[in-house]
């Protein structure tokens, strides 16, 4: 007699939801200096691979401002299980440039992410006076603010417990092969060792998003021609599009910075951004803890100021 069994009923298995990875920025992260047919590429594309559902809401020329405003509301409908920020090289360049109000927008940022459930992905940023290789009274006001901004990220990143990648170092400003034609923005081999370091950085932490990307290019270098007919078209037009903000930016600051050296005191210029920067730090501290308490393990801002 042959035995009957009863059929098993099926157990539907829950499907697993691939990592969702938010990128937002600047131009950095859309990926200028990299480009592929039909756009750019990027870092963060590469790091994203085939290993996670992924959205860049970067763009060309954003602002602490556009990035809270504009592409952080979008983020977090995007509900990202990890999400990058890298942004304020363009507000250096501004006249309407006030590290309070930067320092704010990003503890905004950071912390509706992070409070989201997301992995904070950062970044400190080398500033466009070194990069650009501008004399002293150009390159120095720039460098000041570019390190405002730095504190800033470093003291948030800390405190929101983000994956943080330092991109100011000298090696990586200095080593020309990194770079585009435009001495701004990272080519193909920059773009891809920030991929290979922040796949690195969140490999540590079990949440980076496939196998580690290559850093290989796929081509070679721009050559010295390609690089002239950049600046003879490209770098005009965004020269032509920034002049009137960015030029009367840079000759009022450098104004100011040779007038304080002919009277011998450059060193107020420094104090003054050092009083701004923990003046700052300091209402960013207050006003988080108003809006919420303080997460888990958090440094209190106000011992953070490098």
């Amino acid at each position: 007699m042959t035995a009957v069994h009863a059929a098993q009923p099926s157990v539907a298995v829950p499907a697993v939801r691939p990592l969702r990875f938010a990128a937002l920025g600047d131009s950095l992260t859309e990926g200028v200096g990299d480009p592929v047919p039909g756009g750019w590429r990027g870092w963060a594309a590469l790091l994203a691979g085939d290993g996670c559902e992924f959205r860049n809401f970067a763009v060309s020329g954003a602002l602490t401002r556009d990035v809270a405003a504009e592409q952080a509301p979008r983020a977090r409908e995007f509900a990202p299980d990890l999400a990058s920020v890298m942004v304020g090289v363009n507000d250096t360049l501004r006249r309407s440039f006030d590290i309070h109000r930067i320092a704010a927008r990003l503890d905004a940022v950071y912390g509706d992410l992070t409070t989201q459930g997301a992995v904070l992905l950062t970044a400190c940023l080398p500033d466009p006076g070194a990069m650009l290789a501008l004399p002293g009274p150009l390159a120095r006001p720039l460098a000041r603010r570019q390190r405002a901004v730095n504190a800033v990220v470093h003291a948030l990143s800390a405190r929101y417990g983000a994956a943080h990648l330092h991109l100011a170092e000298h090696a990586w400003v200095a080593d020309r092969s990194l770079w585009g034609a435009d001495r701004l923005h990272p080519g193909e081999r920059g773009h891809r060792l920030i991929a290979v370091r922040c796949h690195a950085l969140l490999a540590e932490r079990g949440v980076a998003p496939g196998g580690p990307p290559s850093a290989e290019p796929d081509r070679p270098p721009p050559g010295t021609s390609a690089s002239l007919l950049w600046l003879a078209t490209a770098g005009t037009a965004w020269l032509a599009r920034r002049s009137t903000d960015l030029l009367p930016e840079l000759l009022g600051l450098a104004g100011a910075e040779l007038r304080h050296a002919a009277r011998g005191t450059g060193a107020h210029l420094d104090a003054r951004a050092a009083e701004a920067l923990s003046a700052a730090l300091a209402t960013v501290a207050c006003a988080r803890q108003d809006r919420a308490p303080e997460p888990p393990g958090a440094v209190p801002l106000a011992r953070m100021g490098g």
